[in-house]
C-alpha cells in the first residue's frame, strides 16, 4: 500500500477544515504541547454561520479569539479542564465564553465521552513514517480515548513535533483530514527558584529516599525540588507531566528508573511540557513512554510503585488540612488536574508520601496561604482526610492520622511568623485549638 498517496489524498488547507464546523457541535482539541494552533487561531472566522459550538481544551497556551470576545457568547464556549491565563482573563471579564470542567485528570476523557458524543477531534502529530504511522507527539492525556470515539479526526502535522513512544501512534487510514503546519511547540520559561521556593525544595528533598519513584507537578516549586535531589540514588519517574528537570537528573545519574516496581527502566508520563531541549530529548526516545492519562494517573496504578512520592502545589491550606489548589473563592484560577490522582496514589503506595507544597504568603507577603477557613466558594482539591505532608519554607507538617488539634498546631508552626498569632487566635475562636 502506498501510504504516502493516502496521506496526500487527505491533505487540505485550514479553510476546508473550518468548513466542517457546524452549529451545536462538540469539538475536542489536544492539550498544551499538542494544541492545534492553526485551527484555534482561525476558528472564530466561522462565527457568522454557527451557534452553540463547544470546544474542549486544557491549559490553553494562547489568547485564542473565539473566546476572547464577548460578541462570541452563544456562538462558542471554551470548556476547559484546566484554565490558563487567557481563560482566567475571559472569565474575569465575564465574556460568557468560557466554563471550567471539574475533573480528575485520569477521568477527563472518559467522563467527557460518557456525557456527550464528540463530533470533531483536532490535534497535532509528528510526520508520518514509511508504514503510515504518525504519533500524537507530546500528549495522550485524553487524546487517544477521544480519537477512538470522535466522528471526524483532524491532525496538524508539524515537523517540530517530536515522534514519541508508547500509546501515541495513529495510522493515516484512521485520519480524515491532514493540515501541514510549521510552528514551534509551546515552551516553559525556566527561571531560577526564589529563596522561599529553594527552602521548600530543600525540605521536600529531605523526605525523598533513595529508590523512590517521583511525580512532579507544574510550577516553580516542583522544578526547584530537582536541584536538591542530586545526592539521591536510583530515583524513578511515574508522572503525568514529563519535565525539563527530569533530564538533568537523568544525565546526573540520579534518575535511573531501575528500582521502580512497575515499568522498570522507563520514564512513564501522559504528556511532556518544557523547552526545545526537552522536546529533542523525548524525540524517538524509547525510554520515555507515553501512556493514556486514564492509566498513568489512575491511583490504583500509581500506588503499585513502592515509595511513590507525589509533589504538588497549592494556593491555600486551611488549619484542618483542606487543600485548595484551583480557585480563589469563586474566582476560578487553574484546575484539579492530576493533583488528587497522584496524591491518592502516593499515599496508598507502600512507603509512599503525598506532598503538598506552597509558599507561606502571597501578594508580596501581605496575606497568609495557611488560613483559618477557606474563603467562601473555594473548592477543596485534596480533602483533609487524605492530606499527608504540607510543606512551606518554614518547615514540614505531617498530618496523616493526626487529630484536628494536632493539625492546627502543626500548620501554625509552618505558617509565616507574621501570621501565627492571628491563626492561633482564629483557631481558638473556631474552637479547633
Amino acid at each position: 500500500m502506498d501510504w504516502h498517496a493516502v496521506y496526500k489524498s487527505k491533505l487540505v488547507d485550514i479553510e476546508e477544515v473550518l468548513s466542517i464546523v457546524e452549529s451545536n457541535q462538540t469539538i475536542v482539541v489536544g492539550m498544551t504541547p499538542a494544541e492545534p494552533k492553526l485551527f484555534l487561531r482561525n476558528l472564530h472566522k466561522v462565527a457568522d454561520r454557527v451557534d452553540n459550538v463547544t470546544v474542549f481544551t486544557c491549559l490553553n497556551m494562547e489568547n485564542y479569539p473565539f473566546y476572547m470576545d464577548k460578541s462570541f457568547s452563544g456562538t462558542f464556549e471554551n470548556a476547559s479542564w484546566y484554565f490558563g491565563q487567557s481563560n482566567r482573563e475571559a472569565a474575569k471579564a465575564d465574556f460568557g465564553t468560557v466554563s471550567y470542567v471539574p475533573n480528575n485528570l485520569h477521568q477527563s476523557g472518559t467522563n467527557l465521552l460518557d456525557s456527550r458524543p464528540v463530533d470533531i477531534f483536532v490535534g497535532i502529530a509528528s510526520p508520518m513514517d514509511k508504514n503510515g504511522f504518525l504519533t500524537l507527539s507530546a500528549s495522550v492525556v485524553y487524546e487517544k480515548d477521544v480519537i477512538e470515539q470522535a466522528k471526524i479526526i483532524v491532525l496538524e502535522v508539524n515537523p517540530n513535533a517530536p515522534r514519541t513512544h508508547g500509546d501515541t501512534h495513529i495510522h493515516i487510514k484512521d485520519v480524515h483530514y491532514i493540515v501541514e503546519v510549521d510552528y514551534e511547540l509551546p515552551q516553559v520559561e525556566l527561571v531560577e527558584p526564589t529563596k522561599a521556593e529553594a527552602s521548600i525544595a530543600q525540605h521536600i528533598s529531605n523526605l525523598i529516599e533513595d529508590g523512590s519513584t517521583i511525580q512532579l507537578g507544574i510550577g516553580g516549586i516542583p522544578n526547584a525540588v530537582a536541584k536538591f535531589l542530586t545526592n539521591k540514588k536510583d530515583l524513578g519517574v511515574h508522572t503525568e507531566m514529563f519535565t525539563e528537570s527530569m533530564i538533568d537528573l537523568f544525565e546526573a545519574g540520579v534518575i535511573t528508573n531501575k528500582k521502580k516496581s512497575i515499568w522498570r527502566d522507563k520514564f512513564i508520563c501522559a504528556f511532556a511540557f518544557g523547552t526545545k531541549r526537552m522536546y529533542q530529548f523525548i524525540d524517538d526516545n524509547p525510554s520515555v513512554f507515553f501512556l493514556r492519562g486514564r492509566y498513568v494517573n489512575d491511583p490504583y496504578v500509581i500506588c503499585q510503585n513502592d515509595k511513590m512520592v507525589s509533589i504538588n502545589t497549592a494556593l491555600m491550606v486551611d488549619l484542618t488540612g483542606n487543600v485548595c489548589s484551583e480557585a480563589l473563592g469563586t474566582q476560578h484560577y487553574s484546575g484539579t488536574g492530576g493533583q488528587l490522582d497522584t496524591h491518592r496514589g502516593a499515599v496508598k503506595s507502600k512507603g509512599g508520601k503525598g506532598i503538598i507544597a506552597l509558599r507561606s504568603t502571597a501578594k508580596g507577603g501581605t496575606i497568609s496561604t495557611i488560613v483559618p477557613v477557606l474563603p467562601s466558594g473555594s473548592p477543596v482539591t485534596v480533602p483533609r482526610q487524605e492530606v499527608d505532608y504540607v510543606v512551606t519554607e518554614w518547615g514540614v507538617a505531617w498530618l496523616r492520622g493526626k487529630t484536628v488539634r494536632e493539625r492546627v498546631k502543626a500548620l501554625i508552626e509552618i505558617a509565616h511568623p507574621d501570621f501565627r498569632e492571628t491563626l492561633k487566635s482564629e483557631a481558638m475562636r473556631f474552637r479547633i485549638l
